[in-house]
């Protein structure tokens, strides 16, 4: 595609239709992501030294403290964000993966599961099991494979 030709064309479109360009691309956006956190808890930190150390005269000892907890959870959440953002954009490109997949895997599920109605519609018949030969008496066998009820004992006796 190029963009010349088309007034509609984004880069991005290109990048979503491959799995693996979307998966380098949240990689990258994802690095930077990371520097961006760094240096967010860098400037967190310093910021919480800051205003715990602005003290104005009658503070009693924790006052600046109090001053400072807003401040330091507003940054806090930031920080959280930033790190729920570069897991939501792993979990995406796992996601874009597992669609690829699941779309190249769906002609042949559908093939296996025509033949299985085809199977079930026709089924094959099936061969009958050869026959022992039968002798004119059953021999008794009084070992453990022996009668399964009490009434088939015959006559043995029960423990």
């Amino acid at each position: 595609m190029n963009s010349d030709n088309d007034p509609n064309y984004s880069p991005l479109r290109d990048v979503a239709q491959n799995p693996e360009a979307t998966a380098r691309y949240l990689a990258d956006v994802q690095r930077v992501l990371l520097d961006i956190g760094k240096n967010l808890e860098t400037l967190a930190q310093e910021i919480r030294v800051h205003c715990r150390d602005t003290h104005v005269e009658g503070d009693r000892w924790f006052d600046a403290w109090l001053r400072a907890q807003p401040v330091e959870k507003a940054f806090k959440d930031v920080l959280k964000n930033v790190e729920a953002v570069t897991k939501g954009l792993e979990k995406g490109a796992y996601k874009r993966r597992a669609h690829d997949e699941a779309v190249a895997n769906t002609a042949r599920k559908r093939k296996e599961k025509e033949l299985e109605k085809q199977r079930k519609k026709n089924p094959q018949p099936l061969q009958a099991a050869p026959n022992p030969p039968q002798q004119g008496a059953q021999s008794q066998n009084h070992g453990y494979g022996g009668p399964t009820s009490i009434y088939d004992m015959g006559n043995r006796e029960s423990a």
